[in-house]
């Protein structure tokens, strides 16, 4: 009798995982639970099916579930809910709607992903208020846009989310007024990138409100207003957008070991403390390859690439499933924005480092061909090993870029390595000094 691979949670880990299986043990039984309708979809697109650069929502989704089940023969259930995992006899509990069973396993992987983040606002279940973390809040939201002819829109919170649907709503003329309690927005990216962004948000017409906290919404049965502590705000729609948290309920509930982050622990091969249950996606820690220590950003690569190991592991070829830099994009009308590792000095001095950091603006084509733009890096180095902790970007044109300081991170590289790497150079794409290699090489002198 072939094993039986169970993966609760159809998105990227999941689906990613269950292929990978397939494909490496062809007779394996691969059983993926989800509890909703949608799998394999795109999150990171549903601010521009909002925005209406996406035409339709099945755009976003990268594989149907009847290709799952046709051509890669996953056996997906969809609506089908696990309520309960039990190690010891591994069995997992299922509610399938109209019955409820238990299905054995011999691998188990829990991708139950991440959910939005809901403070407890006054307000929040009124009509025209909404979170967007999954498929079926983007339709009601694009749906709800299209129909009732907003004028204002409060968007609370300034990180991916807030950033993007502040576009989306703006494109689709609305007002935006954005609400962050914090002194900047993209508050990960650090202050050099932040400060620049809500310069461009400002010229787009979005009304930034820093250090200001929401208290909640007004209205009877829909929302008509934000609440501050002191005013209240008209608003015809709000995006809550204040972070997300790991879903660990299921995990913790079976004796599942939770990490330091609150999500759930994990060794290099995606293992929880259970010898065959893994974890991976953005309900899972991974290793920070600058600190060495386990962290948690849920974003999607860390989700595929950890699913595709864990399939390749299950089928008898251990593979690890990597460390993360935290290496993040984010377009802000006409700016992108990227990080990766430990971009400030505050941050790397809790982690141990004695950081040294230099921030340059550096042009992204030779100054005689047209169409280049201002890149400003941020790069950090640790002052006694020379080594790269990480660092942002920020411009009109190659943010990109940032793909060369996260391939530095995961290659252990000093800031002078760095600068003395050999990246490509034509007038229509660089300067022959690439702005990251000038970046090193400041930062390098300094480290003398």
């Amino acid at each position: 009798m072939a094993d039986t691979f169970v993966v609760i949670g159809g998105d990227a880990a999941g689906m990613s995982a269950a292929s990978k299986a397939k494909r490496e043990q062809p007779d394996l039984e691969a059983i993926v639970f989800e509890k909703g309708e949608w799998v394999s979809y795109a999150a990171c697109g549903m601010p521009y099916y909002v925005k209406g650069a996406v035409e339709s929502l099945d755009d976003l989704v990268t594989v149907t579930a009847e290709e799952f089940r046709d051509e890669r023969d996953v056996d997906l259930r969809t609506g089908h809910e696990v309520v309960d995992v039990d190690p010891e006899a591994e069995t997992v509990t299922v509610d399938a709607g109209d019955e409820t069973y238990e299905q054995p396993y011999d691998d188990l992987l829990v991708a139950t992903g991440a959910s939005a983040i809901e403070p407890p606002f006054d307000g929040l279940d009124l009509e025209g208020v909404f979170t967007i973390h999954n498929m079926d809040e983007a339709d009601v939201i694009e749906e709800y846009v299209t129909e009732r002819g907003l004028e204002t829109a409060a968007i609370v919170g300034g990180g991916y989310v807030g950033i993007e649907m502040a576009e989306a709503l703006s494109a689709r003329g609305v007002a935006v007024h954005l609400y962050e309690m914090l002194p900047h927005v993209l508050q990960p990216f650090g202050d050099t990138v932040a400060e620049v962004v809500e310069e461009h948000l400002r010229e787009q017409g979005i009304e930034l409100h820093l250090e200001t906290a929401v208290s909640g919404f007004g209205g009877d049965e829909r929302i008509d207003s934000v609440r501050l502590e002191d005013e209240s705000v008209p608003a015809d729609i709000a995006i809550v957008g204040v972070g997300v948290a790991p879903n660990v309920d299921l995990a913790e509930a079976a004796g599942i070991e939770l990490g330091s982050t609150g999500a759930i622990a994990t060794d290099e091969y995606g293992r929880t403390n259970y010898e065959n249950v893994y974890a991976a996606g953005d309900c899972a820690e991974a290793r920070n390859v600058v600190t060495g220590d386990p962290d948690h950003v849920p974003l999607a690569l860390t989700a595929n690439r950890a699913g595709r190991a864990i399939g390749q592991t299950v089928t008898g070829s251990p593979t690890q499933i990597g460390e993360i830099a935290g290496t993040a994009i984010v377009k802000a009308f006409e700016l992108g924005a990227a990080r990766t590792g430990i971009v400030d000095e505050e941050r790397a001095r809790e982690a141990g480092f004695d950081p040294v950091s230099v921030t340059i603006s550096a042009p992204t084509r030779a100054h005689y061909y047209p169409g280049g733009a201002e890149l400003t890096v941020t790069l950090l180095a640790d002052r006694e090993t020379g080594a790269v902790l990480g660092g942002s970007v920020v411009g009109r044109e190659g943010p990109k870029r940032i793909d060369s300081i996260a391939m530095a991170l995961h290659a252990g590289m000093t800031a002078t390595e760095l600068q003395n790497a050999d990246l490509a150079y034509a007038p229509p794409f660089s300067p022959v000094w690439d702005p990251v290699l000038t970046a090193a090489k400041v930062l390098s002198g300094k480290l003398e």
